[in-house]
């Protein structure tokens, strides 16, 4: 097992602290641009690790943690001096828009086992950005995660609708039919 933070890829990094944290009962969950990038492929890159306190844990308990692995807390983030990678921990509870998310996915790694958005709710992630807030950067997110990955469209179809964004819901789905 990899325990030396510079030799970590993103990835191995998000299993380890997602093991250490486990191990004192804490779950998180990887979201957001990280997972985007696993699951674009690489279209995407991120340096923000946003691993969603699933359980909402006391903060305490992952500043102590994040501090036995030698990470140092500034402003909201977490850094260490052998990774440009920064963690931060948005409180939960993990859902998407309005709806919870059910299941996670899981990534065996050389450093310890990374829980993640499934590419399903990774899209929904994404795709709440773009009905909410116009994010279009978050639209093409949603499109690349899409054409990588097999997903439940009638999952994300249902969802956009009780979401009530019909419309930007087709537009992400002419987006994805178009390269498929």
């Amino acid at each position: 097992m990899k325990t030396s933070v510079k030799d970590m890829s993103m990835q191995e990094l998000d299993g380890f602290i997602c093991d250490a944290l486990k191990d004192k009962g804490i779950h998180v969950v990887l979201s957001g641009g990280s997972c985007v990038q696993i699951y674009s492929r690489g279209e995407y890159t991120s340096y923000d690790l946003d691993l969603i306190n699933q359980y909402n844990e006391q903060f305490k308990k992952i500043q102590a943690t994040m501090e036995e692995l030698g990470f140092k807390e500034h402003n909201r983030y977490f850094t260490h001096a052998d990774t440009p990678l920064f963690i931060e921990f948005p409180s939960g509870p993990l859902g998407v828009g309005d709806a919870p998310v059910e299941e996670i996915a899981e990534i065996d790694t050389e450093a310890g086992v990374l829980r993640l958005l499934t590419p399903t709710d990774c899209i929904k992630d994404r795709l709440a950005a773009y009905y909410h807030w116009d994010d279009e950067q978050c639209l093409q997110q949603a499109i690349w995660v899409a054409q990588q990955n097999n997903f439940d469209r009638d999952s994300v179809k249902q969802w956009s609708f009780k979401e009530g964004m019909e419309e930007k819901f087709l537009v992400f789905e002419k987006s994805v039919l178009q390269v498929l």
